[in-house]
């Protein structure tokens, strides 16, 4: 057979649905070889959304997603998405056709290294050299992007080894499992959080990547523990947990505060560092840390582990709590009160431009629980990580690590295509938006009916935010829209617009209701932000 027919074949053998990504020449083989293949290929609009569409059903899966490119300028466009999954701890692979190998020791039309330029932003990067290979290197990339910490991988194949014969098969799938904790790790955690006076944990995405989501609600519900989530861990324990606090990592005041300058001792349970740097939240560098992941805990002077507990996360847990004492659960019950009064506080409120409060309040109510909104990059953000209640985890999709913008549209198709059944909304500003709208037309053609909510303030809201709190101006963030109305019919989708507050929440019922793309345009009131800095920076909680 052909190598670009193995290699289809490998991609079948990892249990492949769908790869997202845009035909080429150097490609041509690989292409002709999904024409007899079960994979669907997806044909995106720029490589980016291809890039961000398998990095969100990488995530939601945990099965690596695929994308796909041409040399050169398509390679280079699959960077950012690919950069996305891998800080963020998504299982992605990603392929790239290349010219031949002939054609690479020298200065050539289109090529670049791409092993090498790849190598920076995955856990593994390769090039076929030889068909001979093509077995083994599929596999290797599949089961590192997949085994924790999840990442991107990166396949260079060049169009004359993509022609050539080959004999052979694909190489059996095997999942590594994860080791047991050892017992004296777990003896010596329990007998700190014993002894600690005023314990607080903080879940992070490695809760989700494990789904140890049930074992952290029982190991908190137990020891009466209170929990903050990252952005990246939302849901991760039921927001109507008694024991549940809801995300920290707004830089801001409250947690810190009212939760780790008091907590003595700090339970990081699948935190990765690049969801919330350790200097916010532990500034001081004398609490007593304890790490519990998959993973030894990585090297940053706030982040001195007193015990590191590595191993399942789910074992690691449940033989915690069966050795530590309980706590009273009476901790931070003054933030949590503080955070349900927030989140309620403009909900009756329909002036327009609508306040982040009530858009968050009427997408929480128009969405089933077990619907899932994935978030862009920029003010609107905060807001969702803050405000928007999740009961269960992968409801609400936050990139956190990377945090690129741009994702959310492509994202969504993403999720559609891997939860066809669910409820899928586009949470973005109106710059992220802009910065893939092309991949309406992707939307539109494949039929996933998602709703796009478009957060329009006319500029770079996130950074006016930081800009008036460290300079009290801005500077050079503002931008015109089109009409965002006709913009989402002329793509074939439908679009609407919100002119009254108390338009928003039947037109987002409606939109949901529909089998169709739609796009709703929503002017924001982003004064709300500096309100919030200002609340937040002055709280004092008492425990």
């Amino acid at each position: 057979m052909k190598a670009s027919e193995l290699f289809i074949r490998c991609l079948e053998n990892e249990g492949v649905e769908y790869i997202f990504g845009i035909p080429g020449e150097e490609n041509l083989d690989v292409m002709d070889a999904l024409l007899d293949s079960s994979i669907k290929f997806i044909t995106v609009r720029h490589e980016q959304g291809a890039a961000f569409m398998a990095d969100v059903y990488g995530r939601l899966t945990g099965k690596a997603g695929v994308c796909l490119s041409t040399l050169g300028p398509g390679a280079t466009n699959l960077v950012t998405g690919v950069a996305d999954a891998n800080m963020d701890h998504a299982p992605l692979v990603a392929i790239a056709g290349q010219a031949s190998t002939h054609r690479l020791h020298k200065e050539s039309h289109q090529v670049l290294d791409l092993e090498e330029m790849f190598r920076a932003v995955t856990k593994y990067s390769s090039r076929l050299l030889t068909p001979d290979i093509i077995a083994e290197v599929v596999r290797k990339a599949f089961k590192l992007a997949q085994t924790e910490k999840f990442g991107a991988a990166f396949i260079e194949f060049p169009e004359n080894i993509a022609e050539m014969d080959v004999q052979g098969g694909p190489l059996p799938v095997k999942h590594p499992h994860a080791p047991e904790p050892p017992g004296e790790r777990i003896d010596a955690a329990a007998e700190i959080i014993s002894n600690a006076k005023n314990p607080i944990i903080l879940a992070g995405n490695g809760v989700i990547r494990s789904k140890a989501w049930k074992q952290l609600a029982t190991f908190a519900d137990e020891l009466r523990i209170p929990v903050a989530n990252t952005f990246m861990a939302k849901g991760v324990i039921p927001f109507k947990h008694p024991m549940a606090l809801g995300s920290a990592g707004l830089q801001a005041n409250d947690y810190v505060s009212c939760g780790f300058n008091r907590a003595d001792v700090i339970i990081c349970v699948g935190y990765d560092l690049v969801e919330y740097h350790p200097y916010l939240w532990h500034p001081t560098r004398d609490r007593t840390i304890i790490h519990i992941d998959s993973a030894p805990a990585e090297v940053d002077a706030y982040y001195n582990v007193a015990v590191g507990v590595v191993g399942d996360i789910k074992h690691s847990l449940i033989r915690i709590a069966k050795l530590a004492s309980p706590h009273t659960g009476n901790a931070m019950r003054a933030l949590r009160a503080a955070l349900i009064e927030d989140m309620n506080q403009h909900k009756d409120d329909n002036s327009v431009p609508v306040k982040p409060q009530k858009i968050i309040w009427d997408l929480r109510t128009a969405m089933d629980m077990e619907g899932i909104a994935i978030s862009d990059v920029g003010a609107h953000k905060m807001w969702m990580a803050r405000m928007f209640r999740c009961e269960y985890p992968n409801t609400c999709l936050i990139s956190n690590g990377f945090a690129s913008m741009g994702i959310a549209l492509p994202g969504a198709i993403g999720a559609k295509l891997a939860y066809p059944d669910r409820q899928v909304v586009a949470v973005t500003g109106d710059a992220g938006f802009m910065m893939n709208v092309q991949e309406l037309e992707t939307a539109v053609r494949l039929k996933t009916a998602i709703v796009i909510l478009i957060w329009n303030d006319s500029a770079y809201g996130l950074i006016e935010w930081k800009q008036m709190n460290q300079f009290g101006r801005k500077s050079h963030i503002d931008f015109g829209n089109p009409d965002f109305v006709k913009l989402a019919e002329a793509f074939g989708a439908k679009g609407y617009r919100i002119e009254k507050g108390e338009e928003l929440l039947p037109t987002l019922q409606k939109a949901l209701n529909d089998n169709a793309v739609s796009v709703i345009d929503c002017p924001v009131d982003y004064s709300e932000n500096l309100k919030l800095t200002s609340k937040l920076g002055e709280m004092v909680c008492p425990i």
